[in-house]
Formats: structure tokens, sequence, C-alpha cells
């Protein structure tokens, strides 16, 4: 258990009278954390921490923001070691979880650091002579970064490096689930060197959220809102962000589709959906939710995946002993599978393995015979509760694939690629992987949904566009003619 502070213009701080909240581990109920209940004031403060500094880094070269930026990366790695400890303590997820949630966002700052040198414009024809007209893309101003808990690292650094990339300053909000772990974050920024109020980190009791939100987006010196976690709370901010007519970037849930065609390797699409499936005990937006199977291979498929699947070691992440599937974030998510549990076996479906669970370590449990008449069916379970659907054809397989309100990350399985590749041009999702994982992520890659999956953009180019403001910018450079 540990005491935090929030990082506000450089300063370690504490929250406005000294308000705390407790972080407690979902397995055993011990405190985990206690973090700083930030007030409005203390954002306030934040807010004008980043647009003071925002002056200077805003104008600051590519060269001296890339280095920083890979100072960040190198200073992340460093904390492994306490990145697994407190990813363990606060959210139950495994060591393996949180040591890849490191290696990738360390990934992400280093291709933010490349980006600074993208962030180019371009001379466009103009009509009227002598008119030198341009597209110029400029920093915006001040970021709130809102981060969840599920892939702490890589959405909290996610949430905050292309920003600092295009020269806005930031305010990483952290998860109330893992106030510690994004901390680290924050403190690697100040490891790198960082100038104070470029990098600012606020943590908030739970039931302060949404005021302490809409304190932040109402300030006019806040030009974006990025947002990573649920669709429900998702749509909450999308709508402060339009009462303030502040552009918002959404990840939001997901209940990716893997469909495996007739003509599948049958081996390769079990080995990854087992790693869509249970990563993180399925706690992830790209986690697979549906297996959609042909039904002319569904039995030996299912006969592979379901000895896969229960074979999976679960446990305390915290033992000794490597697990694969550690604790669910908290009983919430276990009394929401337990209901989908339930209500699929009462329709028809047919447990194959796993089965309801009584507290946070949750078996890889395996639902066939899923129909459209089942919530689960419908519903994202972000837990490693999965649901097979036994489709007659590609036709079916594809109407079903798109037959939810979620469009983020989906794959296709089969042999004859070009035929795999116009089923993953017909499904309706931001990302499609053909003869791969639904759970995939690379730092330079357009990373984000449709539907109810979100708006906009993550990674690379795409999360240029995102952070800054192109502006149409002309200099006459010969005597202009007007009519009057």
């Amino acid at each position: 258990m540990s005491d935090l502070s929030m990082l506000i213009n450089g300063l370690a701080v504490q929250a406005e009278g000294g308000r705390q909240f407790e972080r407690r581990n979902p397995l055993d109920g011990g405190i985990a954390s206690r973090a700083p209940a930030a007030s409005t004031a203390d954002a306030l403060a934040a807010v004008d921490a980043a647009a003071e500094a925002f002056k200077t880094w805003s104008q600051t070269g590519p060269g001296e923001r890339r280095a920083l930026l890979l100072k960040a990366a190198a200073a992340l790695e460093a904390k492994t070691p306490q990145f697994i400890e407190a990813v363990a303590a606060e959210t139950g997820a495994t060591a393996m979880w949180a040591g890849f949630n490191v290696h990738l966002a360390a990934g992400m700052l280093q291709e933010a650091a490349a980006l600074t040198t993208r962030i180019a414009g371009e001379v466009i024809p103009s009509d009227v002579p002598g008119s030198l007209a341009m597209g110029v893309r400029q920093p915006a101003g001040v970021v709130l970064g809102i981060a969840p808990w599920n892939a702490p690292i890589i959405l909290g650094v996610r949430a905050i490096a292309a920003p600092l990339a295009c020269g806005n300053t930031v305010i990483l909000k952290g998860s109330e689930n893992c106030p510690r772990t994004h901390g680290l974050i924050a403190e690697a920024f100040q490891d790198a060197g960082f100038p104070p109020g470029v990098v600012n980190y606020l943590t908030n009791a739970p039931a302060d959220a949404a005021s302490l939100v809409e304190a932040i987006v109402a300030q006019p010196a806040v030009r974006r809102v990025n947002f990573t976690g649920s669709t429900r709370v998702g749509k909450l901010v999308a709508l402060t962000c339009a009462k303030y007519l502040k552009p918002v970037l959404l990840e939001l849930g997901g209940k990716a589709p893997l469909v495996v065609l007739d003509d599948a390797d049958l081996d390769a699409a079990v080995n990854a959906a087992a790693f869509g499936c249970f990563a993180n005990s399925g706690q992830i937006c790209m986690s697979t939710e549906r297996l959609i199977v042909d039904r002319r291979i569904a039995d030996a498929f299912v006969d592979r995946f379901v000895a896969k699947a229960g074979a999976l070691p679960l446990g305390d992440p915290r033992g000794k002993d490597p697990v694969v599937l550690g604790s669910v974030i908290g009983m919430g998510t276990v009394e929401h599978c337990n209901a989908l549990i339930d209500d699929a076996l009462a329709k028809g479906a047919k447990l194959l393995c796993g089965g309801k669970a009584t507290n946070t370590l949750m078996p890889a449990t395996v639902l066939d015979h899923v129909t459209r008449a089942m919530r689960i069916y419908h519903e994202e379970t972000f837990g490693p509760v999965k649901c097979i659907v036994r489709v007659a054809d590609t036709e079916g397989a594809i109407a079903c694939a798109n037959d939810n309100e979620y469009g983020l990350a989906a794959a296709v399985f089969g042999r004859d690629i070009a035929r795999a590749f116009n089923v993953a041009r017909r499904i309706e999702s931001g990302i499609c992987h053909v003869n791969a994982p639904t759970v995939h992520d690379e730092a330079q890659m357009p990373f984000g949904g449709v539907k109810g999956s979100g708006l906009g953009r993550f990674g690379g180019a795409a999360g240029i566009a995102e952070f800054t403001d192109l502006r149409w910018i002309t200099v006459q450079t010969t005597p202009r003619h007007y009519p009057f």
C-alpha cells in the first residue's frame, strides 16, 4: 500500500483539504493505494499550469520534444518492476500483462518521438494570383486525457503521448481503480525532465469524476479531450464536450467477433482465439467476445478450443507461480458474467468449460450454441466468459459479425486469403485482422472503432490529425486586385 501525490506544475501535491480515497485489491480487499481526491480547485490549478506551459512548449522544436519523449520511454521501462507490483495490487492483473503494457507503452512514446517531424502541412494552389496558400497544422492547446484501468500503462501513455509530440500540454486524469499505476507514468515524465506544467496528473474519488471532468472541459484553454472506457461513460463525456463545443476522441466498448470460415487453419484459429479471449481475463476493449464458426467445421474447432481454454492456469497474480488468468477487476464483473451464464443456459446454451464464479478468480468459460435470444450474444462480458455462435455459411457469418451495436476489433480466419479479406472488408469495425487475433495494437496504426465503439483514431498520422488544428494561412506576394 502506498500514499500517492498528484502532479501539478511540476510539483507533487495533495488534494485541497488533504482529501483522499482508497483503492482496494480486488482479491483480498486490502488497501492497494491511497490517492488524493482532487477538488474542482485542484483541477483548475492543473488547467492553469498546463495553459501557462503551453505558451513555451508549443514553440519548442521537434528535436527537443523528441529527446524528452525518448527519455520518458526509457524512464518508463526502468519502472517495470514497480508497474508489475502496482498492477497486481490495484487491478489483479498478471505480471505478464503488466510487462507487456510497459513494453508497448514505451514503444508508443518512441513512436510519438518520431511523430515530431511528421507534423506537416501543404501548399494549396490558389485562384488568387500571387497568393501563397497553406494548410498548416499547429498545436491545439491543453489536452485532457482520461485513461482506464484495464490496460493501464498502454492507455495512460496513449492518452498523452501524441498530444505532447504535437506541441500540446496535457492533463492525465487517472483511473480511480489504478491511481498508483497511472501515477508511475507521471513520475516517468518527471524523471525524463519535462518542463513544469507540460504533464499534469490528477486523481479523484469515484463520486467526483463527472463534476471534475466538466470543470476541466469548461475551461477555454482546454481544446481537446480523449477518453478510453465504456460506451456508457463515453456518451456522457461526449455530451459534456458537446455542451462546450470541445472536440472529443472516444475509444469505447467492444464485442469483437472472430470469424472461423470453413477453410480455416483450425490450430491457428484456436491459438488466436484463446489469446484474444483470455488475455488479461478478457478485460481488453479488443477482446474476442464472439466466436462465429461455420457449422461444417464447428465440432473440430470447438473440441480443440475448449481443450486449450480449460487448461489455462488461473490464480493470484501475486503468487510465485505464473498464471494466465489473474483476478478480474471486481465482483461487479463476476456478478455480470454469472448473470449472462444463467441467462444463456436457461435459453439452451451448453457450458463446455469453466462456469460461474464465487470470487474474482474467474476461470476460462466457454458457452456453445449461443443464439441472438441470449444476452451474451449482444452484451459485452469484459471477462473470461465467451460464446460460440454456429452459422450456416459465410454470409451468415458476416451477418452475425455485424449484428451488434459495437464495432471496434474483429478477425477472420480462412486459408483462401482473398475470400477472407473480402469478408473482413464487409465487417463493420474500425479494425479487422485476417488470420490474426482481435487483440493487437501497434503505436503507428490508426486505432479506433465505429458504431458504439467510438469516434476518431489514435495512432500515427491519424493521431496528428486529432491533436492539432489545421489552419488555412495565406501570404499575398503580389499586388491584389479588388472590385472596388
